[in-house]
């Protein structure tokens, strides 16, 4: 009996990240970013770890990449910067 829930939870689907971009308008916090995305839709943005070099490029109006789960439209991942004024 445990092999089999073994392999019922090796062949779970994960559905993929929806992928968007926004422009940050403010950090409240460090490492919290409000992001408005192209719909006017307002949300919380972060960095993952592995990308905290992004933080000190992070300012207001600079435009983003996000990764949000379908299930949560209100918080984003921070996965690139797509541009920034200079």
């Amino acid at each position: 009996m445990e092999g089999s829930r073994l392999t019922q939870l090796t062949h779970i689907m994960f559905d993929p990240p929806v992928i968007t971009t926004g422009i940050i308008l403010s950090s409240p916090q460090p490492k919290i970013y409000y992001v408005e995305l192209a719909n006017g839709k307002k949300i919380i943005g972060h960095v993952a770890k592995a990308m905290q070099h992004l933080h000190e490029s992070l300012k207001s109006n600079v435009r983003v990449t996000l990764e949000m789960t379908p299930y949560d439209f209100e918080k984003g991942r921070i996965s690139a910067i797509l541009d920034s004024e200079s």
